[in-house]
């Protein structure tokens, strides 16, 4: 008989699967296009690109060069392709630099050309070239700004494509005649590939006016200046039919959904049901934290949906509307409003990270929660419920011990969520022969 480890290695077992699944050397190879008859350039940006650039140097024949630029900290050396690292979330001068770089690289291409674009999530603020006209320091602010408002993702990359010089189909038209190709590891709820770096190399049916209307809609503050390219029509991205990219194929190789389908796996292999509830669940981490309490509340108490022991597992990407001080950090704020408003039930222990192993703008992927966290931190003085309104779950979760920290996972498929709820008179794990 194999016996189940103690929950919180359990949960770090399906976090780590859901991590192994989206590496680079295992998603890019089965995807990578046959060389074309003239030059085969490599460019990409995000927090996985330079894993993604080794696992193409590794097996990709013939000559290639070219330029990817990911997070700093998220570098792997690689042979032929250059990479850059860059600021993240807010673009720095490193990153403006290497996307001017990356525009020139792909000019003067012709028809036998192979352009290979690795994209991942982050790619956003590590291309942060502003249409002619948008003074960078202007563009920087712009994306402070985003991320405090509360914006959904795909709101906030609506205003930064119409805010790019490289965004929203710019790159693959600047590619043409080449051939483009991109492969693409989702961050994004519902995989858009629109959504993910911003869409370099798809086009954008979205407008000037969309993105004017997300900046009033959250009362964003912006520079005139940003207003001005917005609404003379400046910022106009490149149209889904646009004959440029006719020759550009997008292949997505990793997906959040697939991240929990590994990590689901792992759990009945240990006999343990498992349920994904969604792979794209959005809106502010506090509500969806006291939200996803209910649910496991009457899992514990009334065996409904589903009958203890069982693991729900959620993926997508919360918001953290942050006016305060505070550090931020969606997944530990889900995990701290989920703890609040289970009230120290028994039997119920929880991970939320993100499969970067970033969250926020913190070095820290997430945390781990148990019926102990409350009490525990009340001892050491602080005060749960005041963590949650300064919006300063990781200084909660640091205090006791319980960050999830995993450094660089060079990859990034979105945020794992999972509830373990077992019953309560037991304790777990008990004993079950593990599957094959």
């Amino acid at each position: 008989m194999t016996r189940r480890p103690p929950p919180r290695e359990f949960l770090r077992a399906l976090f780590d699967a859901a991590v192994a699944s989206a590496q680079p050397e295992r998603c890019v190879p089965p995807h990578l296009p046959h060389p074309g008859r003239g030059r085969t350039i490599v460019i990409g940006a995000g927090k996985a690109a330079a894993a993604m650039a080794r696992a193409v140097e590794t097996r990709l024949p013939g000559p290639i060069a070219g330029l990817v630029v990911t997070r700093y900290g998220h570098a792997i050396a690689c042979d032929r392709i250059e990479v850059v690292e860059a600021g993240h979330p807010v673009p720095d001068g490193a990153g403006l630099a290497a996307a001017e770089r990356m525009l020139r690289l792909v000019q003067g291409l012709d028809a036998d050309d192979l352009v290979l674009c690795l994209l991942s999530g982050g790619g956003s603020a590590l291309l942060p070239l502003p249409v002619p006209g948008l003074p960078f320091a202007h563009k920087q602010a712009l994306h402070r700004a985003l991320l405090a408002s509360g914006a959904s993702i795909r709101e906030m990359n609506c205003v930064r494509r119409h805010c790019s010089a490289i965004k929203g189909g710019r790159l693959a038209a600047a590619c043409h005649p080449a051939r483009v190709v991109t492969l693409a590891i989702s961050d994004v709820p519902g995989d858009d590939p629109l959504d993910i770096a911003s869409g370099p190399t798809v086009g954008d049916p979205t407008t000037c006016d969309d993105a004017l209307a997300v900046l009033r809609r959250y009362r964003i503050p912006v520079a005139p200046e940003v207003v001005a390219v917005l609404e003379s029509g400046a910022g106009e991205s490149v149209k889904p039919d646009d004959p440029r990219l006719a020759a550009a194929e997008y292949r997505l190789i990793a997906t959040p959904q697939a991240a929990l389908d590994a990590a689901a796996h792992v759990a009945r292999a240990w006999g343990v049901p498992t349920h994904i509830l969604g792979d794209a669940i959005e809106g502010e981490a506090r509500e969806l934290g006291t939200a996803m309490a209910g649910i496991a509340l009457q899992v514990a108490r009334h065996r409904q949906p589903f009958p203890p022991p069982c693991v729900l597992l959620s993926g997508g990407e919360t918001t953290v509307t942050r006016p305060g001080p505070g550090r931020g950090g969606r997944n530990v704020e889900f995990l701290l409003a989920l703890g609040i408003a289970l009230r120290e039930r028994r039997g119920v222990v929880a991970l939320a990270g993100d499969t970067d192993g970033i969250d926020g703008t913190e070095a820290i992927a997430g945390a781990h929660l148990d019926p102990s966290s409350l009490a525990r931190a009340r001892a050491l003085g602080r005060v749960p419920r005041d963590d949650l309104a300064r919006h300063d779950a990781h200084a909660f979760f640091a205090a006791l011990g319980d960050s999830l920290v995993t450094g660089p996972t060079h990859t990034n498929v979105n945020d794992f969520r999972a509830i373990l709820i077992f019953d309560e008179s037991r304790d777990f794990p008990i004993s079950l022969a593990q599957q094959a």
